[in-house]
């Protein structure tokens, strides 16, 4: 494990990506807990986290431009109830394969008053019943969902489904699992988890890109062959 100090941020690369976005690549240091993101003065557009540890989405200071986090290929269980406090303006999150289960697990994401493109590919979450439909309802300023626009028609269905209060309570009697760092996971889930064919997320290059192509995308024809790629 390998802490997530102010010199590793200092030392590590940045630069600016294909959409002219000032980042900062901390990708694949075995990062486990956020910490002392401070030291990047807010000064990136993009902090890509992807490839580490992390367990939990919080710690975060206040980082008014931060507009884009990757943070794919971690453990994340639990996301900071407060997180659209310290970073309004943030846009983009890619939370591809991580360990997020039950649909209460994604509520703080409505704090964030600018999300308009998420990913949670590849995370338990996603099996569940109308969990898309969940997602859209729960975060209206959502554009894309697991790299598809989301859809007048589908905003309109995921108002209807959860206008139901027996359908709200039902979710939220549902308990949200956490982890621990460490923990062995229950033998039916790990089976589970050996059955199902892992998703390959695109790469944090691909995710910039195809988010700038579908958001701008104009005709019907461009939104099916972006939602295939």
């Amino acid at each position: 494990m390998v802490r997530l100090t102010a010199d590793l941020i200092w030392k590590s690369p940045h630069f600016f990506n294909a959409i002219k976005e000032r980042e900062l690549d901390l990708r694949g240091n075995k990062i486990a807990v956020i910490e002392n993101l401070g030291a990047t003065e807010d000064q990136f557009d993009t902090i890509d986290l992807s490839d580490n540890e992390i367990v939990k989405l919080e710690n975060v200071p206040y980082l008014n431009r931060l507009g884009t986090m990757l943070i794919n290929n971690n453990r994340i269980t639990r996301i900071n109830p407060n997180i659209g406090e310290l970073l309004p303006k943030l846009h983009t999150l890619v939370l591809t394969n991580n360990r997020i289960v039950n649909l209460v697990e994604i509520d703080p994401l409505a704090s964030l008053p600018k999300l308009q493109f998420l990913s949670l590919l590849d995370n338990n979450i996603t099996k569940k019943a109308n969990y898309r439909l969940y997602v859209i309802n729960k975060l209206k300023s959502l554009r894309v969902l697991d790299f598809k626009k989301v859809k007048n028609k589908e905003r309109l269905e995921a108002k209807n489904l959860f206008a139901s209060k027996e359908v709200a309570e039902e979710i939220q009697r549902t308990p949200a699992k956490t982890f621990s760092p460490g923990e062995t996971p229950n033998v039916s889930e790990a089976t589970e988890e050996q059955q199902t064919p892992k998703v390959v997320a695109p790469t944090p290059e691909q995710i910039i890109a195809i988010k700038a192509a579908i958001v701008n995308s104009q005709t019907l024809e461009e939104v099916a062959r972006l939602e295939k790629t």
